[in-house]
């Protein structure tokens, strides 16, 4: 058994440089208003000072709170490892491995909206509700997104299936890829809690979706959700980039740095879409979810050319 070199380099990357990708962000809708923005580094400085501090907990809490931020921060670093990067297999591929990433997010979202009812808080109940409601679309979506794929490519595991594509297969392919790409690129707005379904800046708990369920998370737990909500970017950014930046060489540096580009670029149009729309309202939002469920269906229904 050989050590492979470019795939530990590729996750290494991706512990390393996923919270990077907010400071892009960040700094993006700094430029679009007009300020100097915060450091590119500050989520680093957010997580490690508060893993310097210590944790409190409401008396109404249990176990459940206590061990959820560690399952969801587990379950998302477990998805960065089954997942291929710039063109490369993954450290763990496997057949049907597409499906545990799917119940990887499930398992994760499952403890975020059981953490937050466990606080006993009306606003945590609330966010929890939605986050279960657009639950409801968003999973559907992105699991027929992948089977979309999965079934042009005829392979049922994710490294199968990124491997499969090129530069050269949008000449061939563009339909199905269309669709799978802009499916999977709702998703992942929704799924990291970003404009135009949710504001990740907003402090109106009547409004708010993923922040409004942390609200009683402190110290080294609410660093554990900060990081792991920095991979689950990284990670669907990543499937989203295999698709539309199929960059397969003989050149692995080559594939690695047209992927961080691509990965850099998405973070700006993040920055970029959170600067000039508004966010939906809750209302609006299983539209867009139904949206991306209709182009996950039509190119699951695209026959392979």
């Amino acid at each position: 058994m050989t050590l492979d070199v470019t795939g530990l380099i590729y996750v290494a990357l991706a512990f390393t440089l996923a919270p990077f990708m907010f400071g892009v962000i960040n700094r993006v809708k700094a430029f679009f208003a007009g300020r100097k923005g915060r450091p590119l580094l500050q989520l680093y400085y957010d997580i490690f000072k508060l893993l310097q501090k210590g944790a409190v907990y409401s008396r109404t809490t249990s176990w459940i709170f206590k061990a959820a931020p560690v399952i969801i921060l587990s379950a998302v670093a477990v998805s960065v490892l089954i997942v291929p990067y710039g063109g490369h297999g993954a450290l763990l591929a496997f057949e049907g491995d597409l499906v545990l990433l799917a119940y990887l997010f499930g398992l994760a979202r499952f403890f975020y909206i059981l953490a937050a009812l466990d606080t006993g808080s009306s606003f945590e109940g609330m966010g929890a509700s939605r986050e279960a409601q657009f639950s409801v679309l968003a999973e559907p979506a992105f699991f027929l997104a992948l089977a979309a794929l999965a079934r042009l490519t005829k392979s049922v595991s994710l490294s199968g299936i990124y491997s499969y594509f090129s530069f050269g297969s949008w000449s061939v392919m563009w339909p199905v890829m269309t669709l799978a790409a802009a499916a999977i690129l709702v998703i992942f707005f929704v799924e990291n809690a970003r404009v135009p379904v949710d504001d990740p800046n907003t402090h109106l708990e009547l409004t708010m979706i993923h922040e409004v369920m942390v609200l009683d998370n402190s110290g080294p737990d609410l660093a554990f959700m900060l990081y792991g909500a920095a991979l689950k970017f990284w990670v669907l950014g990543a499937l989203f980039i295999g698709v539309v930046l199929p960059a397969r060489s003989e050149m692995p540096w080559f594939d690695m740095l047209v992927f961080l580009l691509g990965m850099g670029a998405l973070s700006v149009l993040v920055g970029v879409v959170e600067s000039i729309v508004a966010r939906l309202r809750l209302l609006r939002v299983p539209q867009l979810l139904t949206t991306a469920l209709a182009l996950a269906i039509l190119a699951f229904m695209f026959q392979n050319s």
